[in-house]
């Protein structure tokens, strides 16, 4: 039986957190950070005999945080109100620091709070929020650094031939852009494995400066790449006007957004083509709605950033979308940990078509708990 709100609404009776940390099946590093494990932060709400769940990606310490600090904020409040809930998390940090694992938190916690009441009501979250399209496209990432050629071509083939993946992405800038050569040999060799007609996406997680991002644009032109994602710090607004200015592919970032205001700074400074965003951390699927909409009024269209699962219902119901990011390190811990895991093949996903309420992701706590970390 659901304990309601004065209201009559039913309300959030208990509030846990748990995180995970899962080695890596293979060392992984982009331009600027090497790492050997990742770890996931579950949120679970529940009200009467239903369970919401949400998750991050982040440090242990995120779990406390939820307990600790936001918990007090959510048990009890109606669960219909996802909103004010999340507006009640933020103003709770206001002396914590919101940005990094604290926004992490409430992130989990908001997408929670949505898998919950779709639950409740017994819809698919895509329907409780609104279709604006069915099929979500998805691309391919990976391409660490640390993989050779070999590992490289196997992966990358594995998307576009077993998959069919029309578009992929690997990451360069290594070593902070002091392996510029190796970027080239990789992304050469990437278009060779993909072949002419798959898209081609490259990374360089802030590893450039200006100059040298836009001296590496006509060897990016030759190899038909299309998506230069983060060339230079994405905290660098007016580094990432110049480069998009420069280069004839699409310049993105906004993957560490962690409040709406970072968003409108972006998009304020004209300084990417495409916006990005996470939900799992710039304040959950609420804000990530948000940030979206602002992309929308500017002409742009928005990617999910990473954490697949998270975003497919949300971004089949916005009408700007132009895909989702297929993470190796997040699917496989994904595919790994929980039931109801969607099937990228040929390029896209469609949440909702079992008609499984919420997000339809359920936590294999049996095969969780030999990860547990806090």
């Amino acid at each position: 039986m659901h304990r309601t709100s004065g209201g009559g609404d039913p309300v959030v009776d208990a509030v846990e957190a748990a995180a995970y940390t899962v080695p890596t099946d293979a060392p992984e590093a982009d331009g600027t950070l090497e790492w050997h494990a990742t770890t996931l932060v579950v949120v679970q709400l529940r009200s009467g005999g239903t369970t919401g769940l949400g998750y991050t990606y982040g440090a242990p310490q995120t779990a406390a945080v939820v307990r600790d600090v936001l918990a007090q904020e959510v048990r009890g409040a109606a669960v219909w109100d996802v909103p004010a809930a999340n507006e009640a998390m933020a103003r709770a940090v206001r002396n914590a620091g919101r940005p990094g694992l604290i926004a992490g938190a409430i992130s989990a916690v908001d997408i929670a709070l949505w898998d919950l009441k779709a639950r409740l009501l017994g819809l698919p979250l895509v329907r409780l929020l609104g279709a604006a399209g069915r099929a979500v496209p998805v691309y391919g990432s990976g391409g660490f650094t640390t993989y050779d050629a070999d590992r490289q071509d196997r992966q990358l083939r594995g998307w576009v031939e077993e998959q069919g993946l029309p578009r992929v992405k690997i990451k360069i800038g290594e070593s902070w852009g002091r392996a510029e050569g190796r970027d080239r040999e990789r992304i050469a060799q990437a278009r060779t494995s993909i072949g002419p007609t798959t898209e081609l996406y490259v990374d360089a997680n802030g590893g450039y400066s200006v100059k040298q991002a836009v001296r590496l644009a006509d060897h990016l032109a030759r190899h038909g790449v299309t998506w230069f994602e983060e060339p230079v710090s994405s905290d660098d607004l007016t580094g990432l006007a110049q480069v998009r200015q420069a280069v004839p592919a699409e310049v993105t970032a906004g993957e560490y957004g962690y409040a709406l205001p970072y968003f409108a700074h972006m998009l304020d400074a004209r300084a990417v083509d495409c916006l990005q965003a996470d939900a799992t951390r710039c304040g959950g699927l609420t804000i990530w709605l948000r940030a979206a909409a602002l992309a929308e009024a500017r002409g742009l269209a928005l990617s999910g950033h990473c954490a697949p699962h998270v975003h497919a219902h949300a971004a089949a119901a916005i009408p700007n979308l132009r895909h989702l990011e297929w993470f190796h390190d997040h699917v496989r811990i994904e595919n790994l940990l929980f039931d109801g895991a969607l099937d990228p093949s040929g390029g896209s996903v469609t949440p909702g078509a079992d008609g499984a309420p919420g997000h339809g992701l359920t936590l294999r706590t049996a095969d969780a708990e030999p990860y547990r970390a806090g």
